[in-house]
């Protein structure tokens, strides 16, 4: 079983503005229910989500993110590459021989 303080960490807060009635309103179902208002918070947010997975719109949206996410890591990729890419050659080819360098110089007598 975790402590409050582990518990702290692997949750968020959040602190929720509420009408007086609907104050009221949640409080009582919370009662006839046994439970918490926080309870009945995370209810209706389960509820929310599942119903936010099955909503075409949002789905719809998602993938355009996850495309553009991909996109600009493509992006991302490439610039490294080119970054890094001895002038004719390819990005391996320069790694490797910029490992070979350091090697070299590593190896090499210093001169005192």
């Amino acid at each position: 079983m975790s402590t409050p303080d582990q518990q702290s960490r692997s949750v968020k807060t959040l602190g929720v503005k509420l009408e007086p009635d609907v104050h009221a309103q949640l409080s009582f179902i919370a009662q006839l229910r046994e439970g918490t208002i926080t309870d009945e918070i995370l209810i209706a947010i389960r509820a929310h989500i599942e119903r936010a997975k099955d909503d075409p719109e949002l789905r719809s949206r998602a993938e355009e993110v996850q495309a553009e996410i991909e996109r600009e890591a493509a992006a991302r990729r490439q610039a490294i590459s080119t970054l890094f890419a001895a002038p004719g050659g390819t990005p391996d080819e320069t790694n490797s021989s910029t490992t070979r360098s350091r090697q070299r110089s590593k190896e090499a007598p210093s001169e005192s």
